[in-house]
């Protein structure tokens, strides 16, 4: 009887090895044949699961987005405290999951990037839904802001929509620094912080009055 065939499992090795090949070569050298040699199966397989590089390409961004949300899952499960973390702990595990500080974050960052400039010159690439599709991200991190003011915790005129845009931004071009050696991640984490200081009200409890001698 024929083995069956974990078709999930198989387009999960594929785009595994689509990962890391484009982590040691650069988005932009990768071909079907070289992810093919990869994963050890033929190219007639690779196209048999993915017809175009396009949707390889794609399919290896969604895996990176994938793992992407279970570290920041991971860094609000460290997070102490009875009634789970806040907007502001939130975003700040988002922002920081995105660094790259390690092998995993360093490959999320770069093949994002990559493919970004990519699209740019590649109508093919620029089509597929990373592009097109609304920026998730801005909406998680606006919606995060929209609680934080409506419960008083941000500083007055905060926009919510606006700061996420410039979060998301700062972020990102820290982590292009990080990447190519301008900056270490301890300055880049102190760099988000400050900016997330600046969005939201100073938290803890107030200074103590001061006696009022008579």
């Amino acid at each position: 009887m024929p083995r069956r065939v974990d078709h999930a499992q198989r387009r999960t090795e594929i785009g595994d090895a689509l990962v890391r090949v484009a982590g040691r070569r650069g988005l932009h050298a990768v071909g079907m044949r070289d992810v093919a040699a990869e994963a050890g199966v033929s190219l007639r397989l690779v196209q048999y699961y993915f017809e175009t590089k396009e949707k390889l390409l794609l399919y290896g961004l969604e895996l990176l987005a994938e793992r992407f949300g279970r570290r920041v899952s991971e860094r609000l499960r460290a997070i102490e405290g009875g009634d789970g973390p806040g907007p502001r702990a939130t975003i700040e595990a988002l922002l920081m999951a995105a660094l790259p500080v390690d092998a995993e974050s360093r490959t999320f960052h770069h093949l994002y990037t990559s493919y970004a400039v990519l699209s740019v010159t590649d109508p093919a690439l620029a089509a597929q839904p990373f592009i097109s599709k609304p920026d998730a991200a801005e909406d998680a991190v606006a919606g995060l802001l929209q609680q934080a003011r409506d419960a008083d915790l941000l500083r007055p005129g905060v926009e919510p929509r606006l700061e996420a845009i410039g979060l998301l931004a700062l972020s990102a071009g820290l982590g292009t620094a990080i990447l190519v050696g301008q900056r270490g991640p301890e300055a880049a984490t102190a760099v988000l912080r400050h900016g997330l200081d600046r969005i939201f009200r100073p938290q803890g409890p107030p200074p103590p009055s001061q006696a009022t001698s008579t």
